[in-house]
């Protein structure tokens, strides 16, 4: 009797357990999950691969292309009925739309580290040149270049009035 039971159980779990297919998420967006329920004997790869053409099969039978967005995996774990799974979630559009040519997988790294910190610098650039002048700290330094015989009395008015005249 108590194996009666357990074996019920069990094929009542694994009923349970059944993936459900292509799923709707929006007009034109789709996501298909799946799990590999064979054990240390399942290719994950195989898996992934199932997942990923059943997708572009949906697609084609609609006339159209399935363009990736996202995916997920999630390894086979140790415990009982920890099976390896692979998410993927899909646009369908037109073989004619844009989305269509510029669709790529980009490797990405599993691991990012950042590093922040705080950067002062002095930069200037010319757009800083509208910046009202500090004319004081202007006129010393032309009176010291005049002082030092560097410019005449007469460039240093010719300078001066441009400065006050903010040229």
């Amino acid at each position: 009797m108590r194996y009666t039971v357990a074996l019920w159980l069990g094929i009542a779990l694994l009923a349970g357990c059944a993936n459900p297919g292509i799923v709707k998420l929006s007009p034109d967006t789709y996501m298909l999950s799946r799990e590999a329920h064979g054990g240390i004997f399942a290719s994950t790869s195989a898996l992934k691969a199932g997942v990923i053409n059943d997708a572009n099969a949906f697609a084609e039978s609609q006339g159209k292309v399935a363009i990736p967005l996202s995916s997920k995996e999630k390894p086979m774990g140790n415990g009982p009925a920890q099976w390896a799974s692979f998410e993927y979630q899909f646009r369908v559009v037109d073989k004619n739309d844009p989305e269509v040519r510029r669709t790529s997988l980009v490797p990405r790294a599993d691991l990012v580290i950042e590093k922040t910190e705080k950067i002062t610098a002095d930069v200037k650039t010319k757009d800083q040149t509208d910046r009202p002048k500090d004319v004081y700290a202007e006129l010393i330094k032309l009176d010291d270049l005049r002082k030092r015989r560097i410019l005449s009395e007469a460039e240093f008015e010719a300078q001066k009035k441009k400065l006050l005249e903010g040229k």
